[in-house]
């Protein structure tokens, strides 16, 4: 429980990132129970972009993190988790937010408004796969990958959560599918600030991966990591947090998922906390239905009651 967090954010090559984290808003929206702001916000002199969406009412509510997936459409991140373009099953930040939660979507880096040579939700530019490439390329050569990147920038996205008056910080969650699954499992792992996750379509080792040919997110490169460490090893630092695994039989990319399981509920039941760890496996492939949806959205409300 927390034994190897330290190692993996060392050989990450993670730098802190402050525990609040003040915005800047950009534009205001009004929209069914809620208002979606759009935020930009530091960390380490990046310029990040989200939308922030806050219910309408008074009082705390339970907050959320909600990481975009990749799909090849990098024009596609905070939009289409905010429901404005994209596969609706991917709109968990607005139906959330009528629920009552308080909802940051970032744009990860080379997506939507954070892309090198377009902006925005229009097709994908062609040149954008190739600045993605360069990116993580050019972050291996210089110390910041991809992988630092992205893990520093979601930890931000939540110091922004931890700094809003109106986020009870004792319901501070965090959800993703595939690229954004994979983002919830390492920065669950290594950010006790969060206390429920559910990451989607992301639960595979890398042996895994090497052994059946499978493609690896440039994210999810990390030099040497393997020597040491692998996936189930990180979904075991999640312990004790209380932590979804969501997949499906034919999905390649959460191919092991039930072992990854296996050997993460053995480190719960240590503490006597199985009952915090739970995996959900449907039948089909990578993307999401309509039936994973509604499953996702039910089990984040439950997980703050």
């Amino acid at each position: 429980m927390g034994a190897n967090s330290e190692k993996m954010k060392k050989l990450i090559g993670l730098e802190p990132v402050n525990n609040k984290i003040d915005y800047e808003i950009l534009e205001i929206s009004q929209c069914n129970g809620y208002k979606r702001e759009l935020i930009q916000y530091f960390i380490h002199e990046r310029k990040n972009i989200a939308y922030l969406l806050l219910p309408d009412g008074e009082g705390k509510h339970p907050g959320i993190l909600i990481n975009h997936q990749h799909n090849g459409e990098r024009n596609l991140g905070k939009g289409e988790v905010c429901g404005l373009a994209g596969n609706p099953f991917q709109s968990f930040g607005s139906v959330l937010a009528e629920r009552g939660f308080v909802v940051i979507a970032p744009d990860s880096l080379c997506f939507e408004d954070r892309r090198v040579n377009a902006s925005g939700i229009i097709e994908n530019d062609e040149d954008d796969d190739w600045q993605h490439f360069l990116t993580m390329c050019y972050g291996i050569l210089t110390g910041q990958t991809l992988a630092k990147v992205v893990i520093e920038d979601a930890m931000g996205a939540i110091s922004v959560l931890n700094g809003l008056d109106c986020v009870d910080h004792k319901k501070i969650g965090c959800l993703g599918h595939s690229y954004g699954g994979n983002t919830t499992i390492f920065l669950t792992a290594l950010d006790k600030r969060i206390h429920y996750a559910c990451a989607s379509g992301s639960a595979v080792t890398f042996r895994n991966r090497i052994k059946n040919n499978v493609g690896i997110e440039m994210a999810s490169v990390i030099p040497n990591f393997m020597k040491y460490y692998d996936i189930d090893d990180v979904v075991c630092e999640i312990c004790p947090t209380k932590f979804l695994i969501l997949s499906a039989t034919e999905d390649k990319y959460s191919k092991d998922a039930i072992d990854i399981y296996k050997k993460a509920e053995k480190v719960y039941e240590k503490y006597n906390l199985g009952q915090q760890i739970s995996i959900k496996q449907y039948e089909g492939g990578h993307e999401l239905t309509s039936e994973r949806f509604k499953y996702i959205v039910n089990w984040i409300i439950d997980a703050v009651k």
